[in-house]
């Protein structure tokens, strides 16, 4: 199964870590997108071939030291069919370097506009006689607060092609509280939430323990991560705002299980630039930012007798 994939590889590598393919364009190396804006112009082809070529080198520099990669798809969607193209060949690149992609797209409706989702990003399009992968993605973020009416239609493509979900639970970002921390009766909504994570990921244990649905939970609200580890004990965290946003290795240690593991803590702006006001090269940048946040992390959970290795 796809989380005894994951959790094997977590342990092989000694890496919790998915690395964020965020890229902004304005970012970039200069010497990578004045390559391709003198071929193309300023156009949208020299966007998504500049954004093709930095993913690459990033994930050529991380890639034996993490079990996985996230590219969140609005930063490629901005760039119009080219942008999707790169999206499109980020995550086969990434398939083709042995790692594990979690495609960030947050998506959720019901019936069949679900089940199209569901399609495009986790199982194959039918063309006539022919069936073709839209788009070469492991887990997909899906937001569930259209309910079991979303969510009955993802869960075809995660047990036929043997995928997985991250579903919003708890968020990182600021504002998340103005409705997921609203109480109903004697829970928050992001409890409530939890709940039925659950009771989903109950049918779809792999022999590691854990699910193939899990759960999204920001490294901004320890206090949360420690309360919803112990109500989601079978889900895999999947943990933003680890850097950037403010969290620290401390902050996440609550992801884990008692066993050292259950959670994929992402970090993007800190690793993919970690290059800006140095001297390095962005690859040698993502790789050394990588691995400090792999000792910090490791650290963190050997302090607490969260060791898994």
């Amino acid at each position: 199964m796809l989380s005894d994939k994951l959790i094997k590889m977590i342990i092989e590598k000694r890496s919790p870590i998915v690395v964020g393919l965020d890229p902004r364009l304005e970012n970039l190396p200069s010497e990578i997108t004045r390559k391709h804006f003198l071929k193309y112009g300023e156009t949208f082809k020299a966007a998504a071939e500049s954004i093709l070529e930095f993913n690459k080198g990033i994930i050529d520099a991380v890639c034996d030291l993490v079990p996985a990669v996230k590219p969140q798809i609005a930063f490629y969607e901005q760039y119009g069919l080219e942008g999707m193209w790169a999206y499109q060949q980020t995550c086969a690149y990434a398939k083709t370097k042995g790692l594990i992609v979690v495609a960030d797209v947050k998506r959720g409706d019901i019936g069949s506009t679900s089940k199209a989702y569901s399609i495009a990003h986790l199982g194959k399009t039918k063309i006539g006689n022919s069936y073709h992968s839209a788009f070469e993605a492991d887990f997909a973020t899906v937001n569930p607060y259209l309910g079991d009416d979303c969510m009955k239609e993802f869960m075809e493509e995660v047990k036929t092609f043997d995928k997985g979900l991250f579903i919003l639970v708890k968020t990182s970002n600021k504002t998340s509280g103005q409705i997921q921390d609203l109480q109903i009766d004697d829970e928050k909504v992001y409890e409530k939430v939890a709940a039925l994570v659950s009771a989903w990921n109950e049918t779809l244990c792999g022999e590691m323990g854990y699910s193939q649905i899990g759960a999204v939970v920001g490294a901004t609200y320890p206090d949360e991560l420690d309360r919803l580890r112990t109500k989601m004990p079978k889900a895999i965290f999947l943990v933003p705002g680890y850097g950037a946003q403010g969290g620290s290795a401390n902050d996440v240690v609550g992801a884990f299980n008692s066993d050292g593991l259950g959670a994929l803590v992402n970090s993007s702006r800190g690793i993919i630039f970690a290059f800006e006001n140095t001297e390095m090269n962005y690859m040698e940048a993502a790789k050394l930012a990588t691995i400090e946040m792999k000792n910090a992390i490791n650290d963190a959970l050997e302090k607490v007798g969260k060791k898994y290795w």
